[in-house]
């Protein structure tokens, strides 16, 4: 039975706001049968291995305790916990920004375009006809108006440079894997580390977008389908991998790794996830795989 297997619980805090001392981890140990606490970082993140309990009672019992405080669960099999490959959506998870957004703005058309890609995160309407409906509307815009959104407006996830560097230090394989555009997630992925990135292209002449994109579009099928063939060609199982996501076209992903963390994601994915950080920034990932604090690789 699942309640025989043995189990951890990782408790991981907002960065800027430090909320697991010595009462709530005593409190938490008594929660969970057998379970004493292990620090992994003073005041941020914590875990606690267990068995005996079912993990979405003490997931329930966890987050109960925690209440208001600014701190996320996560409950997972204690085995193959570090993982191997990873792979993550960019806009909105490893950047703030969702892209084409950003492009839209450029063209006074930013409430109408975030409109469309905030339903399509949510799964209210298909990813792929979204974005070829997105596209369009940036028909003429000067293609070197990237770089100036890139110096400007595009911002890294706190966190995200440790994650990587951590994992890949590891012998980890990553992967950024967008449904934005690689005149984005190319110097994003160099920016924060990865080995390798895929999304779509966006289709260029004259210099300005002609409001297509390359056919076909890297959606949720793809994301999917990325995963699987990098797991396959590096001769990892399963549960060897993990995958970070916000949005409706990330849930594919989510659901075929080993580990699938929606990072404050939309409602639906936070649901479906197998994990969810809505408190913690990137490094929590580095948590629930069991690392200290002390062994995280800090670029330069």
């Amino acid at each position: 039975m699942a309640a025989s297997l043995t189990y951890v619980a990782t408790l991981i805090s907002d960065p800027s706001r430090p909320s697991i001392g010595p009462a709530l981890l005593a409190a938490a140990s008594r929660t969970l049968p057998g379970a004493q606490a292990r620090v992994l970082a003073e005041g941020l993140a914590a875990e606690l291995a267990f068995s005996g309990m079912d993990p979405a009672d003490a997931e329930a019992a966890l987050r109960r305790l925690v209440r208001d405080e600014p701190v996320d669960v996560v409950v997972q099999p204690a085995g193959s916990r570090r993982k191997r490959l990873f792979l993550a959506d960019m806009d909105s998870t490893m950047i703030g920004q969702e892209c084409i957004d950003e492009l839209a703005d450029l063209v006074g058309l930013k409430p109408e375009v975030a409109a469309i890609t905030e339903r399509a995160m949510r799964g209210e309407i298909a990813f792929e006809p979204a974005l070829r409906e997105r596209v369009a509307l940036l028909k003429g815009l000067p293609a070197e108006v990237v770089d100036q959104l890139l110096r400007d407006r595009i911002t890294l996830t706190p966190g995200g440079r440790i994650l990587v560097a951590t994992m890949r230090a590891q012998g980890a394989y990553a992967c950024l894997v967008s449904g934005g555009f690689t005149l984005f997630t190319g110097p994003v992925a160099k920016a924060i580390g990865f080995d390798e990135h895929r999304a779509n292209r966006l289709l260029v002449e004259g210099g300005r977008f002609v409001g297509a994109v390359e056919e076909p579009v890297l959606g949720r099928e793809a994301k999917l389908a990325t995963l699987i063939e990098l797991r396959e060609r590096l001769g990892l199982r399963r549960e060897e991998t993990l995958a970070v996501g916000d949005g409706a076209n990330d849930l594919a992903m989510l659901g075929e790794a080993g580990l699938g963390v929606a990072y404050h994601a939309k409602p639906a994915v936070a649901a479906a996830a197998h994990a969810r950080i809505e408190h913690g920034d990137l490094t929590a990932l580095l948590y629930m795989q069991g690392y200290r604090a002390e062994e995280f690789v800090i670029p330069g």
